[in-house]
């Protein structure tokens, strides 16, 4: 699997964890396609049993909002599509939301006193009050990439 430098890199592992995995899927940049993501991303956690507690997958759920919805409000002149990506590992679980503009956002390091870009602040204080990173990085074909990884708690732990 490659990583591409985006978030912490997968461990290897001679036997990967049943939830382990990458998936991947397009949407219309339209109002529609937040509520069908965020569906699809919480459906795709419970089905391969992600080890998440509820509050990761409602920070999940609200980062996923958040990024589809800036796409659809922000990018979509330039970029009618958008993709969505998850990425479970041994012990975290990444979402990334990809458009083709090549505008980057730079609310993830803004201050509280700006006005506008509330929906990036958001993703940037849930995704470090949960122990997590986030960032935003510009793609091969120009556009652009937001991601957060949070990390999974240990199953196996007491």
């Amino acid at each position: 699997m490659e990583n591409h430098g985006r978030g912490p890199a997968p461990r290897p592992t001679e036997d990967p964890l049943p939830y382990e995995g990458v998936w991947r899927f397009t949407a219309s940049a339209v109002d529609a396609s937040v509520p069908q993501a965020r569906h699809a991303v919480r459906d795709l956690l419970y089905r391969q049993g992600v080890p998440l507690t509820d509050d990761q997958v409602h920070a999940l759920l609200l980062i996923v909002s958040e990024l589809v919805t800036n796409a659809v409000r922000h990018a979509a002149l330039l970029s009618p599509m958008l993709a969505v990506e998850v990425a479970v590992g041994a012990e975290w679980v990444r979402v990334a939301v990809e458009d083709n503009h090549p505008y980057r956002p730079t609310a993830l390091e803004a201050d509280h006193g700006q006005t506008g870009g509330r929906g990036l602040l958001l993703v940037r204080e849930v995704t470090q009050e949960a122990g997590g990173v986030c960032d935003v990085e510009h793609t091969a074909s120009g556009g652009k990439v937001i991601w957060a990884a949070l990390p999974l708690k240990p199953a196996h732990v007491p």
